[in-house]
């Protein structure tokens, strides 16, 4: 139970840290949350956990091509933040991700990688 409470709060803490520092800085803020560290701690407590070293590898893997189609949000939120306010910017953007990681798994299926 201590080892799941520690998981926990060392997660949250990334994300807190990171909302902090983007307070204080915008670059720095999203220097910090570009890194992958959710992905590196995930990794860490898999290895930790015993996991074997292919689903350790496979979480890597798959990380990768389901960062992509994320990607254009990042680059479209600026735009539709200053026209639609940040709530519907969010719903905007979700919607928007979803319909470009659909689009993407069918385009890289076609080269045997399968996301869904």
């Amino acid at each position: 139970m201590l080892y799941l409470i520690s998981k926990y709060l060392i997660t949250a803490g990334m994300v807190v840290l990171t909302s902090e520092l983007a307070k204080k800085s915008d670059r720095i803020g999203a220097l910090v949350a570009s890194l992958p560290l959710v992905t590196i701690l995930t990794l860490i407590w898999l290895f930790v956990e015993g996991q074997s070293d292919t689903k350790i590898s496979n979480h890597a893997y798959y990380t990768f091509w389901y960062v992509i189609p994320t990607l254009p949000m990042f680059i479209l939120f600026p735009y539709f933040m200053s026209r639609f306010g940040f709530a519907m910017t969010l719903v905007i953007s979700v919607l928007l991700t979803i319909v470009v990681f659909v689009l993407f798994a069918a385009i890289v299926k076609h080269f045997g990688i399968n996301l869904m």
